[in-house]
């Protein structure tokens, strides 16, 4: 039996990552083609820096994707504060269900309602342009709120209530204790969720499609390139994202891994 689930795991990695390795390898092809390996050559990442089509899409998706990391996750921290603050079960409950339809509801229903909320709102207040980036922000805003919340929450949960009220009795104003004891105790949490909204920010497809206008991000681009023809250096940057974004999601599995311990150890006392 555990030769069999051996077997079935290593398939599964391998159907999941032999597409990513094809990408990778082909990235660095001395020839435009995708059938044969003609020889080693980095032409294709050196040629990204002329490729203004693709800075630019890559540009667009870093703004994004660190403003509305940051937005969300200073938004969420404070969401989070304020549910775990609630006494009121009932209300408690319900916000957190609210909190998790954006995660369960498909992207393309979020993606359509959002559209049709913008340029109902624009053309309200009599806008021309419905779309752009201000409502990819937005629209991204929205989806990373849920993972910012629950990554936060954990941690305020394990945060000892006396430490703020031992702050407040030595001469802190709220907002000081707030930040002086309880923002510390919860930094991992809050850097676990800025690293989770980061990263699906930068790779979102349906619901920027649905959002942009002509504020077109990297996916965006590389989608309508598959119409026509990938160029080689799409392949490149691809890799460089998939690189960068495997190096966040191993500096949030690290994260995740202390707040467990620092869970465990409280629980142990």
């Amino acid at each position: 039996m555990k030769a069999l689930s051996r077997i079935y795991i290593s398939l599964i990695v391998f159907f999941l990552y032999a597409p990513v390795l094809v990408m990778i390898a082909f990235s660095f092809n001395e020839s435009a083609s995708v059938w044969v390996f003609n020889g080693f050559s980095t032409k294709w990442y050196t040629g990204l820096l002329t490729d203004t089509i693709m800075l630019n899409a890559l540009k667009h998706t870093l703004i994004i994707a660190i403003l509305s990391a940051t937005i969300s996750t200073v938004i969420g921290t404070a969401a989070a504060v304020g549910i775990t603050s609630l006494k009121n079960k009932f209300i408690k409950n319900s916000l957190m269900s609210v909190t998790q339809i954006p995660m369960m509801n498909a992207d393309i229903v979020t993606g359509i309602s959002l559209m049709l909320l913008f340029i109902f709102i624009c053309k309200l207040i009599g806008l021309t342009e419905s779309l752009g980036f201000v409502t990819v922000l937005i629209a991204h805003i929205t989806f990373n709120l849920p993972y910012v919340i629950l990554s936060v929450l954990p941690k305020l949960r394990q945060t000892d209530a006396n430490l703020s009220e031992a702050a407040l009795d030595l001469g802190c104003t709220p907002v000081q204790a707030f930040f002086k004891v309880v923002l510390p105790s919860i930094m991992t949490g809050i850097a676990t969720g800025f690293i989770m909204a980061f990263t699906l920010s930068l790779d979102d497809f349906v619901i920027s499609y649905f959002t942009c206008g002509h504020y077109q991000t990297l996916p965006i681009i590389i989608y309508n390139m598959t119409k026509k023809s990938v160029t080689p250096d799409a392949y490149a940057l691809s890799t460089i994202i998939f690189v960068a974004i495997f190096i966040l999601l191993i500096l949030y599995n690290i994260l995740q891994g202390k707040n467990e311990k620092t869970a465990r150890k409280g629980y142990a006392k």
